[in-house]
């Protein structure tokens, strides 16, 4: 949603958006924003987009830490794409779940993982799976990896899927 109006808040987003400057991921969000020179504006939920990033790192149309969204691309990108907008919103989520910046060391060890698995920094990364890979734009491991193959890459993504439901019930049934 990229009209003037906000996005309206939830008891969860209440109290996600508390959390997250408590654990002072937020404060870290606007600060990397800042130095980035991006422009930033309240989105509702409790969550802000900051646009024109002028760093080239992270490689993403979109990141995000604590409840600040940052992109290199302008607001005018986003009209296209609210899907996008809710994957980075369940970041923010993260961040709240995680005890904010404690979330980081973690997610640099599942891009690690994931570049050592698929030879990307998202396909077996779990925060990037529970925030909805498809969401995220990004691409199946197996165009990526020529040596994922179709049956490894199912049984990744059944047992990685963001409804609990679709996932593996148990090791056995896995097995």
């Amino acid at each position: 949603q990229m009209s003037s109006e906000l996005l309206p808040h939830t008891p969860w987003t209440r109290a996600r958006t508390v959390l997250n400057w408590i654990n002072l991921s937020t404060i870290i969000g606007f600060a990397v924003a800042t130095i980035g020179g991006a422009t930033i504006t309240r989105r509702g939920r409790g969550t802000y987009l900051a646009t024109g990033y002028r760093y080239s790192f992270p490689v993403a149309s979109a990141f995000t830490i604590g409840s600040v969204i940052t992109s290199r691309h302008d607001l005018a990108y986003f009209t296209d794409r609210p899907v996008l907008l809710t994957h980075e919103d369940r970041h923010c989520t993260q961040y709240a779940w995680v005890f904010g910046v404690v979330m980081l060391p973690f997610y640099f060890l599942s891009v690690g993982i994931s570049y050592l698995v698929a030879g990307d920094h998202s396909s077996y990364n779990p925060f990037e799976r529970l925030a909805n890979l498809a969401d995220g734009n990004y691409p199946p491991p197996s165009t990526v990896n020529p040596l994922v193959d179709g049956d490894l890459e199912a049984i990744l993504a059944k047992a990685l899927a963001t409804n609990p439901d679709e996932r593996f019930q148990s090791a056995a049934a896995m097995a």
